[in-house]
């Protein structure tokens, strides 16, 4: 199958070709960009791709799968026309703003009968998978609660548009990983940090109590302002505890000119010393992690449109993503719990 990829920014670059190139099953049909500086980028990364000025030129070239990473504020009309060009469609996170909008291209999709999901390729993070493994061993018994804090000392980054904020950007990931865990949202309690620039309030860091339907709980924050890089997670248990402060590696090997289709063995691989915690009454160990990898993503999207597994998001999950978002930004307005409504 071919696919393409309209954005070449930082998501494009370090976070989409690298791993569609490494998954080794798609024919990359090229990449759109306008960007004089973008394309001498893509030249030199990848002599000889195929460059378009618009997503319809790459359309126009025949492709089977469009992949979506360009600013949030252009993702709903380019989702739409793809869709109504008759291509399934890969979106970066977030999906959408707001549950409206998310709906109202999930319904697209279904007109058009084609596939839209969205890249959570956090699913694929060392330290997370590793979390998800102990979680379901029965190590540590009946699962009861869970703390994700993803602080990042990078405020430059923080997007100051009425769309975007912390919320919609490190929370969807936070979030998503919250309800792979655990299972689908009950109820919200929110606290957001707000900041206001030129008259524009953005959010730029939160605290979101996830009150899960099976009973247990999660609680995942951010920021960007509080001046420290921090990746925790901790699994609160009948039996014990596991904590986490490892970092996922791949951003940090994408960085420093490293890629995962020339060395798949070594990615996402961490040092002992930043291996997790498990803990019960009677001992403690640490926890051989497993080695993340994006490029799953895009193996399992493939495999899904052969017919041959599921999706590795699907759209449901996504919407509900949303919805979560939707609730916490009422549950802060509102000063109290907001419910989901399915």
């Amino acid at each position: 199958m071919r696919i393409g990829l309209a954005g070449y920014g930082f998501g494009g670059s370090h976070f989409h070709l690298p791993y569609i190139e490494a998954a080794g099953c798609w024919d990359i049909a090229g990449v759109v960009t306008r960007s004089h500086e973008r394309r001498l980028q893509l030249d030199a990364e990848y002599p000889g791709m195929q460059v378009f000025d618009s997503l319809d030129e790459l359309l126009d070239a025949g492709v089977d799968v469009v992949v979506i990473s360009t600013p949030p504020q252009t993702r709903r009309e380019l989702v739409l026309r793809a869709l109504a060009r008759g291509v399934h469609v890969v979106s970066d996170k977030p999906l959408a703003p707001d549950a409206a909008t998310a709906r109202e291209l999930a319904a697209a999709a279904r007109t058009a009968g084609k596939v839209l999901t969205v890249y959570q390729n956090r699913r694929w993070d060392t330290d997370f998978l590793t979390l998800r493994q102990v979680a379901s061993s029965g190590e540590l018994g009946q699962i009861f609660r869970a703390h994700l804090v993803m602080d990042q000392a990078d405020p430059s980054t923080l997007d100051f548009d009425p769309e975007g904020g912390l919320l919609r950007d490190l929370g969807t990931h936070l979030v998503d990983q919250a309800v792979q865990l655990l299972g689908p949202v009950a109820r919200v309690d929110a606290s957001l940090d707000w900041l206001t620039r030129e008259e524009i309030s953005v959010d730029v860091g939160f605290s979101l109590g996830l009150h899960h339907k099976n009973g247990t709980y999660s609680q995942v924050s951010a920021s960007k302002l509080c001046g420290r890089e921090a990746r925790l997670m901790d699994l609160y248990a009948s039996e014990g505890s596991y904590s986490s402060a490892m970092s996922d590696r791949q951003i940090d090997q994408m960085l420093s000119g490293q890629r995962p289709a020339a060395e798949p063995r070594d990615w996402g691989m961490v040092e002992r010393e930043d291996f997790g915690v498990l803990r019960t009454a009677d001992s403690q160990r640490r926890v051989q992690p497993l080695p993340g990898n994006y490029a799953e993503y895009y193996r399992r999207l493939f495999a899904a449109l052969e017919g041959a597994g599921e999706l590795p998001v699907d759209l449901d999950e996504a919407l509900h993503t949303i919805d979560i978002l939707d609730a916490a930004r009422a549950s802060d307005r509102l000063g109290r719990s907001v419910p989901l409504s399915s």
